[in-house]
């Protein structure tokens, strides 16, 4: 089965923007577009670098809309800067849309406010206070941009679920399955009528099958009165602490600080707060790769228009049959003197030499010393990357699982982790075809049977 193209729609209003002259609109208006641009990226991990480019020249400008004339040196020293930086990158991001998009509206910008293309290329910081009544100043929301007071005003709390991604990759979903997949490629983890989440899993090693999360791309919708529509994209070694467009709320509705960014540590931990459908993200980059964890009431998971499209929707169905790894098959056989696959079980790598499983176990236990199924995924990602980060993938998805899941009593799991054909159809899979031969039996003796019963 070949993995799902890498696809996002984006609705609202990222868009393209025109970057005309005369256009008459705020100095960073092409910014929109980049935003759109920068969840269409190629599956496979680029080095083209141009997300850094232009994260750095936001951090520069950031409130800066409409640069006023003692700021005008400023503002294209930073753009400047902002054209050398696309230069640095220039090879590696041939036929990336995303750069192309960048190079045009620096072009633009600089004719805008006569910016000369040699001068200084310091990036000073420019004011950044707030106008008087920016929503990054609002402390008060409406109600209806809480969830638990505005849909549950009348009933009982809502009932939260938990799904995360992590390792090698390793899934649990929102009812508590949990799988090993090969899922390499781009795949949705949520997709309803709020928000839609899609990773991409690129290859641990050259050559191998084990891979691991490279890039995540997280659309918040556009909702009534509370958020505009948002956009986080995170990759290896870019784990930014604000949204595409350099904000770090909802945008400039009245209820924009019920959706909220906050960096917990620079450039490892960032959690993302959504008040108003009451749900909480937490990402991750550990070692070189990501993980992701959420918390989301039932209501907003099954919030889906199309039904028919949740088939490939991970965090609710799970990876499909034919995509998982039942790890613990690999570990018994990693038991063994000489470590290999049985042919019967799904594809999975090579354990690596340089790690035995007895230096795995060790090192998993130190971190995990409860033998669950996060503590076997750790001993199975040490055998199939030979990378000790994964240890720390392990603990930290186990860590957001104490935070994040409403059911105390259902942290670890010690279930097996690929679903067996006979319960395809309870984990929301198409069910198997009856066998031909046991139809054909019936239909055989039916003459038989039924002559009996006329006697």
């Amino acid at each position: 089965m070949q993995p799902p193209r890498e696809r996002l729609v984006v609705t609202g209003r990222a868009g393209w923007m025109g970057m005309g002259r005369g256009a008459g609109r705020s100095a960073l208006g092409f910014w929109p577009t980049l935003a759109f641009l920068l969840c269409s990226f190629p599956a496979a991990t680029s080095p083209c670098k141009i997300l850094k480019c232009n994260s750095e020249f936001w951090s520069a400008t950031a409130g800066s809309h409409s640069p006023a004339s003692d700021d005008a040196p400023e503002f294209c020293a930073a753009l400047r800067t902002y054209a050398l930086c696309t230069r640095r990158t220039a090879r590696t991001c041939r036929g990336d849309l995303a750069y192309h998009s960048a190079v045009h509206g620096i072009e633009d910008l600089m004719g805008q406010y006569n910016c000369s293309k040699d001068g200084p290329t310091s990036q000073p910081r420019l004011r950044t206070l707030p106008p008087p009544g920016d929503s990054q100043e609002r402390s008060d929301s409406p109600e209806i941009c809480h969830y638990e007071k505005s849909f549950h005003k009348h009933s009982a709390a809502p009932n939260y679920t938990h799904c995360g991604l992590f390792g090698d990759p390793h899934l649990r979903t929102f009812t508590d399955r949990f799988q090993t997949c090969k899922v390499q490629g781009a795949w949705p983890l949520i997709d309803n009528n709020y928000l839609n989440v899609q990773v991409t899993n690129t290859p641990v090693l050259p050559g191998s099958a084990a891979t691991a999360t490279s890039k995540l791309t997280i659309i918040f919708k556009n909702f009534q009165e509370c958020v505009d529509q948002k956009v986080y994209q995170a990759e290896m070694d870019e784990l930014p602490a604000a949204f595409a467009d350099g904000s770090k709320n909802g945008g400039d509705k009245h209820g924009a600080n019920s959706l909220k960014i906050t960096e917990k540590v620079s450039g490892q931990h960032v959690e993302i707060q959504a008040k108003y459908i009451g749900t909480t993200i937490v990402v991750r980059q550990v070692g070189r790769y990501l993980t992701f964890a959420v918390r989301m009431p039932e209501e907003v998971v099954n919030a889906v228009e199309d039904r028919d499209s949740q088939g490939l929707y991970l965090c609710l169905r799970g990876c499909p049959l034919n995509q998982q790894i039942d790890f613990q098959a690999f570990r018994a056989n990693a038991e063994g003197p000489r470590p290999h696959r049985p042919e019967a079980a799904s594809p999975a790598p090579a354990a690596p030499d340089t790690f035995p499983y007895e230096t795995a176990v060790a090192k998993c236990k130190e971190k995990l010393p409860v033998e669950d199924l996060y503590y076997q995924a750790c001993v199975f990602d040490l055998l199939t990357t030979g990378d000790v980060n994964f240890t720390l993938a392990a603990y930290y998805a186990l860590e957001d699982v104490k935070m994040l899941h409403s059911n105390k009593d259902r942290l670890h799991l010690y279930e097996r982790t690929r679903e067996p054909p006979g319960r395809a159809a309870a984990a929301g899979l198409p069910p198997a075809p009856r066998p031909l031969l046991g139809s054909l039996l019936l239909l055989a003796l039916l003459p038989t049977f039924l002559e009996a019963v006329a006697v």
